[in-house]
C-alpha cells in the first residue's frame, strides 16, 4: 500500500514538472533555432532531430517524441518513419506575426519515456509576396498659389505587410516642374512620404495639377504601389481687372434720349471667384450734373441727361473696373456729341438809314448780321429777300 503511495506521489510529482517546464517556455532562451521562408509547402524537411538531440537511432520514436507550440497549433510533425521535423502546413508570416520581426514561434520536443524536454523555435523568415498598397487610389490637396517654394505637405503612407528590406522603403512621384517627394523615416520605423513645393504655381496658367505617387519596397525586383494626387491650386488675388481697350470712342446725337445706350466698356480679370467678378463705376465724377452713367455689372454707359451740343461737344469719361479683391484698371472714354439742327438762325441789325432819300441807287439801307448755333451744315445761312421790293442784298 505504502508503495502504492510512493509510486502515486511520483507520478503527480512528474506531472508539475512537465507544468512547469511547458509554461516556463517563454522565460528561457531557445536551445535549437530552426528557420523557413514562409510560404513554404507542406512537407518540406525542416530537421534532422534525432542529430540535432544527440540521440540514437530510433530514439525518438521509441521515447515517445512530440513537438508542442504555444495554442496547440501544430506547424511542424515528426515523420513517423524518419522522425525528421516536417512542416504540417504552409506558413503566413503576415498571419503569425503581422508587423513584428523576426517572427519567432517558440516550441518544445517533448520525450515521454523517461522525460525530457527540449526549447527549441521556428523562424519565418519573410518572402516579398506582397505589394505597398495606399489606403485610396486618390488624395487631395488644395495649395494656394502664393505657397512659398520650400513649403512642405504630409501626405498618407502606403503599407506594406512585408517586413525587414521587403517593406516598404521609398516613395517617387511623376516628373514635374514644381514638386518633389521626401520619405520621411517616422519614429514609430514607418516611412512617410512628404511633397515639397520647388517652384511656385500659378492658377492661371495651370489651375489643376495631376501627380502619381509611387511606393516602393526592397524586395528584387522591388513591387510597388501607385496613388494619384489631385492638386487645386487656391487662386490669390493677384491679376487686376484689365479693359479690352484703354481708350474708346462714342458718339452720341445731341437729341437723344434718356436712357439711351452709348456704348459698352468690358474689363476681363483672370483670378477666379470673388476676386475675378468685376464692378463698373466712373473714376471720377466732379460734376454732379454728369449726363452719364454706368452699370455696375454690365459696364453699358447710358445717357442720364439731356445733352446740348452748343454747351459741349465732347467729353472724356474715366471708367473704374474694380474686383472682388479691391484691384483695379482704369480706361478712358471720349464720348462725341453730334450736332442736330435745334437753333433758328438770328439776325442782328448793326445800322439802318431811314428815311433814304429817292433817286439814289446802289445806296446802303441797312447793315445787318446772320448766325446760328448749330454746326457744320447745320450753321449754314441763306439770307434773301422778296423779289417785289426794290432792295438787294450784298454779302
Amino acid at each position: 500500500m505504502g508503495m502504492v503511495q510512493m509510486k502515486l506521489h511520483q507520478k503527480k510529482r512528474q506531472v508539475m514538472i512537465f507544468i512547469t517546464l511547458i509554461l516556463s517556455w517563454e522565460a528561457g532562451s531557445e536551445s535549437i533555432r530552426y528557420s523557413v521562408l514562409e510560404e513554404t509547402e507542406s512537407g518540406t524537411f525542416v530537421a534532422d532531430l534525432t542529430k540535432d538531440l544527440g540521440l540514437g537511432m530510433g530514439e525518438l520514436a521509441a521515447r515517445g517524441a512530440r513537438d508542442v507550440f504555444k495554442g496547440n497549433r501544430q506547424h511542424l510533425r515528426l515523420d513517423p518513419d524518419t522522425c525528421n521535423l516536417l512542416l504540417n502546413d504552409k506558413l503566413d508570416r503576415e498571419e503569425l506575426c503581422g508587423s513584428t520581426e523576426p517572427c519567432v514561434l517558440p516550441f518544445q520536443v517533448l520525450l515521454e519515456n523517461p522525460f525530457q524536454l527540449f526549447q527549441a523555435a521556428l523562424v519565418i523568415r519573410d518572402v516579398n509576396d506582397h505589394a505597398p498598397e495606399f489606403p485610396a487610389r486618390e488624395m487631395q490637396l488644395k495649395i494656394s498659389e502664393i505657397t512659398i517654394p520650400g513649403k512642405v505637405f504630409p501626405l498618407k503612407m502606403a503599407q506594406d505587410l512585408d517586413a525587414g528590406s521587403n517593406g516598404l522603403q521609398s516613395y517617387m512621384i511623376s516628373s514635374n516642374p514644381h514638386f518633389h517627394i521626401l520619405t520621411r523615416n517616422r519614429k514609430d520605423g514607418r516611412k512617410s512620404p512628404e511633397l515639397v513645393l520647388d517652384k511656385a504655381l500659378d492658377r492661371e496658367e495651370q489651375p489643376e495639377l495631376r501627380l502619381t505617387l509611387t511606393a516602393l519596397d526592397g524586395g528584387s525586383p522591388p513591387r510597388s504601389g501607385t496613388t494619384e494626387i489631385q492638386i487645386l491650386v487656391l487662386d490669390s488675388n493677384d491679376n487686376a481687372p484689365e479693359f479690352a481697350q484703354e481708350f474708346y470712342e462714342a458718339q452720341v446725337p445731341e437729341n437723344s434720349s434718356l436712357g439711351s445706350l452709348v456704348i459698352t466698356v468690358s474689363a476681363r480679370d483672370l483670378d477666379a471667384g470673388s476676386f475675378g467678378e468685376v464692378s463698373y463705376a466712373l473714376f471720377q465724377v466732379d460734376d454732379v450734373n454728369e449726363p452719364f452713367e454706368i452699370n455696375a455689372k454690365t459696364g453699358e454707359i447710358r445717357l442720364k441727361k439731356k445733352l446740348d451740343f452748343e454747351e459741349f461737344q465732347s467729353y472724356q469719361v474715366d471708367i473704374e473696373a474694380t474686383d472682388g479683391g479691391g484691384l483695379s484698371g482704369k480706361c478712358s472714354v471720349v464720348i462725341k456729341v453730334l450736332d442736330v439742327n435745334d437753333n433758328a438762325p438770328q439776325l442782328t441789325m448793326s445800322s439802318l438809314t431811314s428815311p433814304i432819300p429817292e433817286n439814289l441807287p446802289e445806296i446802303l439801307v441797312a447793315v445787318f448780321s446772320v448766325s446760328d448755333a448749330d454746326s457744320g451744315h447745320n450753321q449754314q445761312v441763306i439770307c434773301s429777300i422778296h423779289n417785289n421790293l426794290p432792295f438787294k442784298t450784298v454779302r
